[in-house]
């Protein structure tokens, strides 16, 4: 299972749209999830419209898109609880964690947040934590970024994607 991660898309207040290979990507997904900051109805069709199948939570600017907060959705036996992430970046990590094990069923289980707009792959407290960074560059990033994984059997591989 190949699984597409995400993140601050911010259009079209901080980008025109998602760029060209991030929606490849998207597409060659078996899943993708979103953790937030559409910012746009057109932008969350333009996922809706590419992805095989998709998972979103709501940004702090996606008012009125009607996404949850949180999401879980079990992958490949991998549970993935999906949220936006909040606040400054003091506590940012601890803060992801702990709404992941509010959510976390028994199984493994695996955090995915952005806001940060910074590429992340770290554990907190036994919590493996991604972040995918921006998908369309949006500031304070000085990239654009993406993480695919891919999940066989319960292990988790992976791999980081950058773009202009």
């Amino acid at each position: 299972m190949d699984v597409a991660l995400v993140s601050d898309t911010h259009v079209p207040s901080r980008a025109p749209e998602i760029p060209r290979w991030v929606r490849e990507r998207v597409r060659a997904a078996d899943h993708t999830i979103h953790a937030g900051d559409f910012d746009s109805a057109p932008a969350l069709a333009t996922f809706e419209d590419v992805a095989t199948d998709l998972t979103a939570v709501g940004g702090n600017t996606d008012y009125g898109l009607g996404l949850p907060r949180v999401a879980t959705v079990e992958l490949g036996g991998v549970e993935f609880v999906v949220t936006h992430g909040d606040g400054g970046p003091p506590g940012y990590e601890q803060r992801v964690a702990e709404t992941v094990r509010e959510h976390a069923g028994d199984g493994l289980t695996v955090g995915v947040a952005g806001h940060t707009h910074e590429v992340l792959d770290t554990t907190v407290g036994g919590v493996r934590l991604l972040n995918p960074g921006t998908a369309t560059g949006a500031g304070p990033a000085t990239r654009v970024s993406m993480l695919t994984v891919r999940v066989t059997d319960g292990t988790l591989t992976v791999e980081l994607h950058e773009g202009e």
